[in-house]
């Protein structure tokens, strides 16, 4: 995932220099599918790099407060945490597929690139639902693998 987001930015910083290019030198084409290309991948990266952040344990918590309660109840709140993010992942799996099948995603297409449908725009929220599901399951099971030993 780590190598799609970094592809995923390397055309983002290229489609946008080529645009901006595009503007102030004759000779460089400035497309029109440039601004909405440059967003959908910025979607993509978005959701693909939350689900990375789950996968090193590294997305935002509130930690302030570790050092003053009981170790119990931070590790119990720990996993209710993960447990959240785990059924928000199922949730934007489920209407993320639902989103993808809709008409507005089948039949819409990109003003300016009409043969292009809309369901690659709605296309992340699924797999990274998908993707914060596997790994939030892969973070509760550590906790548990770890308190087990």
């Amino acid at each position: 995932m780590m190598f799609i987001c970094k592809i995923l930015l390397i055309g983002d910083v290229a489609i946008t220099a080529m645009a901006v290019a595009g503007r102030y030198i004759s000779f460089i084409p400035d497309p029109a599918w440039s601004e909405q290309m440059v967003l959908t991948f910025m979607c993509y990266m978005a959701m693909l790099s939350a689900t990375l952040a789950i996968r090193r344990g590294a997305h935002i918590r509130m930690t302030a407060f570790d050092a003053y309660l009981p170790k119990g109840l931070v590790k119990f709140l720990d996993v209710l945490a993960d447990i959240a993010v785990l059924a928000l992942g199922i949730v934007l799996l489920v209407y993320g597929i639902k989103v993808c099948n809709s008409p507005l995603a089948r039949f819409g297409r990109y003003e300016s690139l009409p043969q292009l449908s809309r369901v690659w725009m709605y296309l992340p929220i699924p797999i990274a639902g998908a993707g914060m599901a596997i790994f939030e399951l892969e973070q509760l099971f550590q906790k548990f693998y770890k308190e087990a030993e």
